[in-house]
């Protein structure tokens, strides 16, 4: 063999070496730049459910198990680096998390990182992604439901408890003439993941409508023939057909949800009252919010709907007219007694096929207490004193509705002992 030929077999190998070695690199630098990055990590406890949110620039893979003795919950996140958001999350654990006792984030193995979250007790996880909307990028969804799904119907006994009158009180025969309580789901609007619309001034639609929300709750409890119930009493998500359900699980008269609008034109103002639409939306502007509003489980994240029979049929059930019939009656008295306190964006009451609106039994209105995207509306919705007489206008607007239309009578639960 040659000089010459074994000299050209040796350049021949190097050369063949170094573009191996630069195909590797750059695959290697390919693999690495579709890797998914953890942007953020979010927790928001609640009684109901935990969620941790962990926000990403890419799809992830991931694998997760329950272990018990002690219960926790394993997630693996695969092609993940252990980055300063990770490592960040185990501090966002509040010590009243009714649910989440302590999180640990280490590497396990090249490539993956593992979260391994210590519970307080038993519960039944839902995990779930969601692709980009909004300001959101994709989002790995951990929510930590208690084994034992919390009852609103208890929580609304327990609380009528503490209302008891003491035995040192007026005797039975001393209380309100009222043949049984009222009850009422308040529905605050967003939370959680979803802020619903933002003022220009930085007010989230989700604070305000749970702090008017509150305030109702507290003036309707204070009335001798009525209770409520919230379906949220914190910063957290409920998906739409949760909120419905747990307004027919305690077998509501009525149900609020109570919102703050929002357009593209800061010049928008006033307050509205809506109502479920069989058939189309009573104009533009109504079909375009129930568009928006019906969207929050698209941003606050829903894993399932919930499997009630009822609704599926909702639309198609005859006593849907009549509800939506009562509804109106409950909107108009509403409106009314809005129109007290601020302008009125609709001298009437519009319709749109807003889903947070379709139980087929319970008379259900969405109030939008005023325009936050309005900059002196959003003021006004920021004042506790204009918050008050907001619950105070809604808390009239019912009691004129029941004034002209009695409860009818319901289980020996609602009655007064």
């Amino acid at each position: 063999m040659s000089d010459e030929f074994r000299s050209s077999r040796r350049a021949a190998l190097k050369f063949a070496a170094a573009s191996l070695t630069l195909l590797v690199t750059s695959t290697r630098t390919a693999t690495a730049a579709v890797m998914p990055t953890v942007l953020g990590v979010r927790v928001w406890p609640a009684a109901d459910y935990t969620r941790i949110t962990l926000e990403h620039d890419q799809p992830m893979r991931y694998s997760h198990m329950l272990v018990k003795e002690p219960h926790r919950l394993v997630v693996d996140l695969e092609d993940v680096e252990l980055n300063s958001v990770l490592s960040s999350l185990p501090g966002k654990i509040a010590d009243g998390d009714p649910h989440v006792k302590l999180i640990r984030a280490g590497r396990n193995r090249p490539g993956v990182v593992r979260l391994v979250i210590e519970l307080k007790g038993e519960v039944t996880p839902q995990v779930f992604t969601l692709k980009p909307i909004g300001d959101y990028g994709h989002r790995l969804v951990l929510d930590l439901y208690p084994a034992e799904e919390a009852d609103p119907l208890m929580a609304l006994l327990k609380s009528e408890e503490r209302r008891q009158v003491p035995a040192e009180s007026p005797r039975k025969d001393d209380r309100p003439d009222v043949s049984r309580l009222v009850t009422v789901v308040i529905d605050p609007g967003h939370g959680g993941e979803d802020p619903g619309a933002i003022g220009r001034r930085g007010n989230y639609e989700k604070n305000v409508t749970l702090s008017i929300a509150r305030r109702l709750k507290a003036k309707m409890d204070g009335e001798p023939a009525m209770r409520s119930l919230l379906t949220r009493d914190g910063d957290y998500f409920i998906p739409l057909q949760q909120r419905v359900h747990k307004a027919r699980r305690v077998r509501a008269d009525l149900f609020v949800s109570v919102h703050a609008d929002a357009f593209v034109k800061p010049t928008a103002r006033g307050s509205s009252v809506f109502v479920l639409s069989e058939s189309g939306a009573s104009s533009s502007a109504a079909r375009w919010l129930a568009q928006k509003e019906n969207a929050a489980d698209l941003i606050g994240g829903a894993s399932q709907p919930v499997k009630d029979p009822h609704l599926a049929r909702t639309l198609l059930d005859l006593s849907q007219t009549a509800t939506i019939n009562d509804s109106l009656k409950l909107g108009k008295d509403v409106l009314g007694e809005l129109g007290r306190i601020n302008t009125l964006h609709k001298a009437y009451v519009e319709q749109a096929g807003f889903a947070v609106l379709k139980a087929p039994d319970i008379p259900s209105i969405l109030v939008e207490t005023a325009f936050i995207s309005n900059p002196e509306e959003e003021a006004r919705l920021a004042d506790d004193g204009y918050q008050d007489q907001m619950a105070e206008a809604i808390l009239r607007g019912i009691k004129r509705y029941f004034s002209k239309n009695p409860p009818l009578a319901k289980s020996r639960l609602a009655l007064l002992d």
